[in-house]
């Protein structure tokens, strides 16, 4: 193995990988121009380290950028080596992690650079759906570097010095970075919802570690199991006291309380991650109306309706699931459709693109009503109607069109308050989940502490689904 390009950028792939795994590709390149003098600079490893190792004795291919060497810019061979890791990757099936630090593209190679750049894209996006990719940011992550970013199917940022953008915060009018540093890991993840995990670096790794060892390697591996050392019939008692907040609920039923939660702090109503049942991984997607903190407190309420973030993060998750034959659980508690004038810009597209993911992923999909599942928005959350195979509900959950007391007001709008009050028990009696069991609607009315051993249940008779789709080149929504 080379000893070039050592630093930060080696240490990071050590502090990753499992030790002494690394196998480095490429460690004697360097660049390539001569234009601007460049030949006179020490340009080891091109200012970037690729090569594979195992992560719990799972193989990846890593490369990892020094920005000790000309910032860690792009140029014609520093994007050779990415390009050449993302052809073995593809050829064994097996997962790319790219480690950032970079002044984006190196100015004296001109259009060298900028093919190269382009290479790299036109890798990654052969490689969307075939193989997990996945990027932390330890950097600089500026300019066209973030589309690379965002072509990746996770995104890690260590929480203190990383900065992800396209445009420099100083750059846009009426913004200055400590005004609102649009660069900054909590705008990323908070507000433009870019970002998967925030953290220091040590955090970052584990969690990548964490998510590389649940994910199968490709989209035909089954490797994303293990053995299960949980109680398959574990009665989880109580779970219905913190289904406002599904984090509770799915740590609850999942295989020795693991669950690896996406993008948790961005569009916090709705919650995505990944968790256990029986030794497999499922992708989770529920509704939040209350955040606990870790005492149990609660610190935030939210009206149980979807907004367009809510709807654009569960849609990528399932995506995501569906491409790579992870089946998808949904915890439905949902009232409708965030009705603000700035919801109602992306509202419609965004619900659109939700409802879209969940009709074309062929996985295996089961639904538990834990709350409210009412109105078109509760059509969109993982609905019977649009593909669900399995859909069990609550005893207490609500399944219908609105809330039985505003539906008595329009029903009964000239009636007696007593007519109308009559109007409302009447309408909350057929909107129970046994008057949807009783239509079909409902395959289960289900009591909430036997929700693991339904699901786990459900699941294993699904293991062989098989669901064709019309052909056709690809979807356009």
């Amino acid at each position: 193995m080379s000893n070039t390009a050592q630093g930060s950028a080696r240490s990071r792939i050590d502090a990753l990988l499992d030790d002494n795994s690394f196998v480095e590709i490429g460690g004697m390149v360097t660049a390539r121009t001569t234009n601007f003098n460049l030949q006179a600079k020490e340009t080891p490893g091109d200012g970037v380290i690729t090569g594979y190792g195992v992560i719990d004795g799972n193989l990846v291919y890593v490369y990892s950028q020094d920005s000790s060497v000309l910032n860690g810019s792009i140029g014609e061979m520093h994007a050779k080596k990415i390009c050449h890791l993302y052809d073995l990757a593809m050829k064994m099936g097996a997962p790319v992690i790219g480690l950032i630090d970079c002044a984006g593209l190196r100015l004296q190679e001109a259009t060298d650079a900028l093919n190269g750049f382009g290479r790299i894209y036109a890798k990654q996006t052969m490689a969307s759906g075939v193989i997990p990719q996945i990027t932390a940011i330890f950097g600089n992550c500026g300019g066209g570097l973030s589309v690379l970013s965002s072509l990746s199917d996770f995104t890690f940022m260590e929480e203190k010095n990383a900065k992800l953008f396209v445009n420099s915060p100083n750059a846009l009018d009426g913004n200055y970075t400590e005004k609102c540093d649009t660069a900054s890991a909590k705008f990323q993840s908070e507000e433009a919802g870019n970002v998967d995990f925030v953290g220091d670096e040590a955090s970052v790794f584990a969690n990548i570690r964490q998510l590389v060892a649940m994910l199968p390697a490709n989209n035909e591996d089954d490797a994303s199991y293990e053995e299960c050392t949980d109680d398959l019939n574990r009665v989880c008692e109580g779970i219905e006291n913190a289904a406002a907040d599904p984090v509770y609920t799915l740590m609850a039923i999942s295989d020795n309380g693991t669950f690896l939660e996406m993008k948790k702090d961005y569009a916090k109503a709705v919650v995505t991650g990944f968790i256990k049942l029986n030794g497999a991984t499922v992708g989770a997607v529920a509704n939040r109306t209350e955040l606990f903190d870790e005492e149990g407190k609660s610190v935030q309420k939210f009206d149980g309706v979807l907004c367009p973030g809510c709807s654009e993060k569960a849609a990528d998750f399932i995506n995501f699931c569906d491409a790579f034959g992870i089946p998808v659980l949904t915890l439905t508690n949902v009232k409708g459709f965030k009705a603000t004038t700035c919801a109602e810009k992306k509202l419609a597209k965004a619900v659109a693109r939700l409802t879209y993911a969940y009709a074309n992923a062929t996985v295996p999909k089961v639904t538990v009503v834990t709350g409210d599942a009412l109105g078109s928005a509760s059509v969109t959350m993982g609905s019977k109607a649009i593909g669900a195979d399995l859909y069990y509900a609550w005893p207490n959950a609500q399944i219908g069109m609105m809330d039985s007391a505003l539906a008595a007001k329009i029903i009964a709008e000239d009636d007696s308050a007593e007519a109308v009050s009559k109007a409302a028990a009447e309408y909350e009696a057929i909107q129970s989940s046994q008057s949807a069991a009783r239509r079909g609607v409902v395959d289960a009315v289900i009591e909430p502490a036997d929700t693991r051993k339904y699901v786990i249940a459900a699941f294993e008779m699904l293991f062989t689904k098989r669901e064709d789709r019309p052909a056709k080149k690809h979807g356009t929504v």
